[in-house]
């Protein structure tokens, strides 16, 4: 069955779309799979940071279309330590004013979109989250300053055929 699932998965990601890749993901376990199974698996991370244990963290998103951002990290000998799906309210939560954009990339990844509003000299940044309650999109919003230090967050509902 799970080399079925495999086949249907590799048929499908022919076509761009990656819904298999929550099986991939529950296939990782921290402290027995690979950063090589990672890889061979979901493919080049979209960003790859340094952690000062010697570790690195991986960003596989799915923005701006899915719902989902997994952070991945390795430890020195190359085997994965966390696999963490990170647009989650408790993550949200974290984000506090003052932070920075680099800090809120860390800790949501990469956003959805993003957008600049003139009149208020505000960036937002823009991340499609889970609303399986309702048929509107709803997305989590960040803004930052003009010295791209967070001021605030909120929540906006893309309403269809408005």
């Amino acid at each position: 069955m799970k080399k079925l699932l495999s086949l249907l998965c590799g048929v499908l990601s022919l076509f761009g779309l990656s819904a298999c890749d929550q099986f991939v993901i529950d296939d990782l376990k921290p402290g027995v799979s690979t950063g090589f199974e990672v890889r061979d698996k979901l493919g080049p991370p979209g960003i790859e940071w340094r952690n000062e244990d010697g570790s690195v963290t991986w960003e596989y998103t799915q923005q701006p279309q899915g719902t989902t951002c997994y952070l991945i990290t390795v430890d020195g000998r190359n085997i994965v330590q966390k696999v963490e799906q990170v647009l989650t309210e408790a993550q949200f939560a974290r984000i506090q004013p003052g932070l920075n954009q680099d800090q809120v990339r860390r800790l949501l990844g990469k956003p959805a979109k993003t957008q600049y509003f003139q009149l208020k000299n505000e960036t937002v940044w823009d991340w499609l989250i889970d609303n399986s309650n309702g048929a509107e999109p709803v997305f989590f919003n960040v803004y930052f300053n003009p010295k791209g230090q967070v001021v605030r967050t909120g929540r906006d509902i893309e309403y269809k055929g408005r």
